[in-house]
């Protein structure tokens, strides 16, 4: 069968990275600064820094750390490329899947020709400049467009979860968590170690990543004992179960035509091919679902993308699930029937690679890319965004 290799949707260049400061306000960074590193870390990974010249999109993920009223716009005036499709999305996880699956289809589509989706927070900045009484805006970072973060009533739940004061993630995750427990006949200590060595694992798989924030692997008495370095978050999950949002972190990720790829002279080793993605969405009324022990826009985001793409989860060589709470990547192992004592990851989750915020998936994108370059195979990066309320996967493959 003839192909289209104009319309063929390929990663060409990955970056990602953390910046570590002495916990100063001095040594803070802002995130635009944190993107534009990853931007460039990801043009060089190309191997043809030329390509960034046909660079016709740019899409990001929404920063939390710092508003940016057009963080796109300030990337592609840095870059020196003149866009002709961007945007900014909401808050929410799943944001980095989906718009890669976007980009996929608008290239398919012949809309696009090369593309960027970037990502990045410093909210450990943030942090360290707010202990010290110092304000960003006048220390230097951008303000117009931009300035300190702001939210909406809608950021926080319905309005019957905020009459309910029901708003926080480590207020309704352990519903589910609670719940999948008890329908798996498991009390609730069964429960934690079940998370507890999973998170073990993932600890591991972090402590091997250049890029993680806590780079230590953890036992699961380390991070299922609730201990005064570990305090109680919530009645099922210790801090070491939450997802640790105080970093700073980046990534980019550079897509093209296959065609466009060729010519620009990207080696063919270096080429994954974006096979696609599916997304769903559940009530975002927590209160209104009728169950807690399941979630069933993540199966059928699941389920859609394989059938489509004729995989079965067996064929995965590489999954990485989305995990702000244990309770996430076990959905995602019950639904692809992942054997017990199985590690969905290749980061290390959130409490241990790093949280991110929206721009968490992001990094799992890339690394896959990277393992794919090693390892033939297809991947699978789930993301996750509200209260298991909106999911997106994408898959990749050599």
């Amino acid at each position: 069968m003839s192909i289209n290799a104009e319309r063929v949707p390929v990663i060409v260049g990955v970056g990602d990275l953390k910046f570590t400061g002495d916990g100063t306000a001095q040594s803070a960074i802002e995130p635009l600064d944190l993107v534009l590193r990853a931007v460039n870390a990801a043009i060089e990974d190309t191997g043809a820094p030329g390509l960034s010249a046909q660079l016709d999109a740019i899409h990001a993920v929404r920063t939390t750390s710092w508003n940016y009223a057009d963080l796109p716009a300030l990337v592609a005036e840095r870059l020196g490329v003149t866009l002709t499709s961007s945007s900014s999305s909401t808050i929410g996880g799943h944001h980095p899947a989906c718009l890669l699956d976007q980009v996929g289809r608008d290239i398919a589509e012949g809309r696009t020709t090369a593309a960027l989706v970037v990502g990045g927070e410093a909210q450990a900045s943030v942090r360290a400049m707010t202990k010290a009484g110092v304000d960003p805006g006048e220390s230097g970072w951008t303000t117009v467009p931009g300035g300190p973060p702001s939210f909406s009533p809608e950021d926080l739940g319905s309005a019957e979860m905020q009459r309910a004061g029901i708003l926080a993630p480590v207020q309704i995750y352990p519903l589910f968590e609670n719940a999948r427990a008890h329908s798996r006949g498991l009390n609730p200590d069964q429960g934690m170690r079940e998370s507890a060595d999973m998170y073990s694992r993932f600890s591991a798989i972090a402590a091997e990543h250049p890029v993680a924030w806590s780079p230590v692997a953890r036992t699961p008495e380390d991070i299922g004992t609730v201990s005064s370095s570990n305090r109680s978050v919530s009645d099922c999950y210790p801090l070491s179960m939450n997802a640790m949002p105080f970093v700073d972190q980046a990534a980019a990720v550079m897509v093209c035509s296959l065609a466009t790829a060729r010519e620009a002279g990207v080696a063919e080793d270096r080429i994954v091919y974006l096979w696609g993605g599916a997304g769903a969405v559940d009530n975002p009324d927590v209160l209104a679902r009728p169950v807690f022990d399941d979630a069933p826009a993540l199966r059928a985001a699941v389920r859609r993308a394989l059938s489509r793409a004729e995989v079965a989860s067996e064929d995965l060589a590489f999954v990485d699930a989305y995990s702000c709470f244990p309770i996430v990547p076990n959905l995602l192992a019950d639904e692809l029937g992942l054997a017990e004592g199985a590690t969905p990851t290749v980061l290390g989750g959130h409490s241990f690679f790093g949280g991110p915020l929206s721009s968490y998936s992001l990094h799992a994108i890339a690394e896959s890319t990277r393992l794919l370059r090693k390892n033939s195979g297809v991947a699978l990066v789930h993301a996750n965004g509200g209260y298991l309320t909106y999911q997106h996967v994408v898959l990749l493959s050599t």
